[in-house]
């Protein structure tokens, strides 16, 4: 399990790379702009790109911050894996519920 959770980790991490640079561009970009958040909303209603690119960004996160978190809790708290593990795991769902709702609300 640890080599899995491991490989899991550095794969998400190598894809997340370009996607928090877009992200940060596009922060930048928005910001320099001038733009408002009801201008962007307007530019990322319904749109299938975006809902593709945060969806994607969101299961990569799910992914990756549970795993550092419980590599976290591991080597610096007294805590068991029996009880890191499934906190973790509950970390993980209610990134993947916050993000999809996030996304929706971004595309939808």
């Amino acid at each position: 399990m640890e080599r899995t959770l491991f490989k899991a980790q550095r794969i998400s991490a190598i894809l997340l790379a370009p996607w928090v640079l877009i992200h940060l561009g596009l922060i930048l970009y928005a910001v320099r702009g001038g733009l408002t958040a009801a201008e962007i909303l307007d530019r990322t209603q319904g749109s299938l790109f975006w809902g593709l690119f945060y969806g994607s960004f969101v299961l990569l996160v799910t992914v990756h911050a549970p795993i550092g978190l419980r590599n976290i809790l591991r080597e610096w708290t007294p805590l068991k894996s029996d009880n890191i593990n499934p906190m973790c795991f509950m970390f993980g769902l209610f990134i993947l519920v916050m993000g999809i709702r996030a996304v929706a609300a971004v595309v939808g």
